[in-house]
């Protein structure tokens, strides 16, 4: 079925379709395209939990996503599954469901697997010695991009309609880029990590990867609010988030910028900057004011670095046993003696990195930016290099998108069309506090013009 999530949703609620033929028809594509590697664990359970989920539905109970198949990333616990993180170890099976997964059963969704990713979530690729390879449905060469590669290969391979990824640089919105999809990265406290109460020290967020606006909204709603451990606690919106794609936006000031934060390299390929200009006159075409204009980061990436080494590092020492890549043990090495004496600092930076940074939301509504500096990379690029070749090349492909998760504000990555050869081109929305609502609906607005939904890898045909 072609269906997406609120299509399946609503299908099952009229029973024309049942949760048992969806989770059939999903694990049948799964299969299916298990050379693409999306999965890393593929849970038969789900068969009978949808033939509970029938059961719940022919009793009359209705919940946003009873019996919709669905995905998690390698980085979240589900009861009775290891969570490596694509890190070689004595991983044991989560005894508990993380926060994330009791938001989706609480919604009804049934959970068909975990999906690829590259150790602790550092690269912008889906690779690991141990767990495999992701690959690019619209051209198995190329990476789906990473750390979410497996979620974004699963939904736009169409194996499932939608999936979770998480956020520390980029994770979501870059897949998403590279595989043609919408990925939300909500602002910081959003989404509940739990058992994590501070992922990454504020840089991670978990959140949607859809192809639709609407899909990633609605699975968005499913996941919002906090624990009441979480560091960061936001809450719910007023509004659920899938009201906003059924909003006009009004006439938006959007601010079109290809500045990369101080310090960090990336020559814009000509074709991404083509795709983002010609999505900057669509903007005009329909009615929004943009204009060139460049957030001024500062030493943005002070608020970066001790929160990713420290945090690898705490990821890393909690595994039992952990057997690591050599460049995944640098970047925690790092975290440890660096990292850790420079996190007070970069917590201390925020407020002012976020008034420096946030002066461009005095003239603007909305940031648009590439969410990469590159076109997909080849699958194995990387292979063999060593911590600075691999850490320098990524930070050139992928300059946009990091900032944002120091600031821990919203943004949204929505397709902007193709290179000459037919890989996927994105551009991100970002957006300031708390205002996914605003990016919601513009993404939404431009996806009915540009019908990106319509656009599937020819591998995916036949797909859930």
């Amino acid at each position: 079925m072609e269906l997406g999530l609120a299509g399946q949703a609503d299908a099952l609620r009229k029973g024309e379709v049942s949760s048992a033929e969806l989770i059939e028809a999903s694990l049948e594509s799964i299969g299916r395209q298990e050379s693409l590697g999306a999965f890393r664990v593929v849970r038969e359970a789900a068969v009978e939990e949808a033939r509970e989920a029938d059961k719940r539905l022919a009793e009359g109970e209705r919940l946003p996503l009873l019996g919709v198949p669905v995905a998690i990333k390698d980085d979240t616990d589900i009861v009775g599954e290891t969570t490596p993180f694509a890190v070689a170890g004595d991983h044991r099976p989560a005894e508990r469901d993380g926060e994330v997964v009791r938001k989706l059963r609480a919604a009804g969704a049934v959970i068909v697997g975990k999906t690829t990713t590259c150790e602790i979530g550092l690269w912008p690729f889906s690779e690991s010695p141990e767990y495999g390879i992701a690959r690019n449905p619209w051209n198995p060469e190329y990476t789906p991009g990473g750390s979410s590669g497996g979620s974004a290969a699963a939904v736009a391979a169409g194996m499932v309609a939608g999936a979770v990824g998480s956020d520390g640089a980029g994770s979501i919105r870059i897949p998403a880029a590279w595989t043609g999809l919408v990925g939300i990265k909500p602002q910081r406290g959003r989404v509940s990590g739990h058992p994590h109460t501070d992922p990454f020290n504020g840089i991670t967020v978990w959140g949607p990867l859809a192809r639709s606006v609407k899909d990633a909204a609605l699975m968005l709603d499913v996941l919002s609010g906090s624990h009441p451990d979480d560091v960061y606690q936001v809450g719910r919106p007023v509004l659920p988030f899938v009201d906003a794609t059924r909003r006009e936006p009004g006439r938006l000031r959007i601010a079109v910028s290809y500045r990369t934060a101080f310090g960090v390299s990336g020559k814009l390929d000509p074709e991404i900057r083509e795709a983002v200009e010609r999505l900057s006159r669509r903007l005009t075409e329909l009615g929004h004011k943009v204009f060139p204009a460049d957030p001024d980061y500062g030493l943005v990436g002070l608020g970066l670095i001790p929160r990713g080494t420290s945090g690898v590092a705490d990821w890393l020492d909690a595994m039992p046993n952990p057997r690591p890549e050599a460049r995944t043990e640098v970047e925690a090495r790092i975290g440890r003696t660096l990292g850790k004496r420079l996190l007070p600092l970069a917590r201390k930076m925020d407020p002012y990195l976020r008034r420096k940074v946030g002066r461009i939301f005095r003239f603007a509504d909305v940031v648009l930016t590439p969410t990469t500096a590159q076109p997909p990379l080849k699958v194995g690029a990387f292979d063999g290099a060593g911590y600075h070749k691999t850490q320098s090349g990524v930070a050139a492909a992928c300059p946009y998108a990091w900032t944002w998760n120091v600031l821990g504000w919203p943004g949204v990555n929505v397709p902007a069309g193709f290179t000459r050869n037919g890989l996927p081109i994105g551009a991100q929305l970002l957006g300031h506090d708390s205002d996914e609502a605003t990016l919601i609906s513009l993404a939404a607005q431009l996806e009915v013009v540009e019908r990106w939904t319509e656009r599937r890898p020819d591998r995916a045909a036949g797909g859930s």
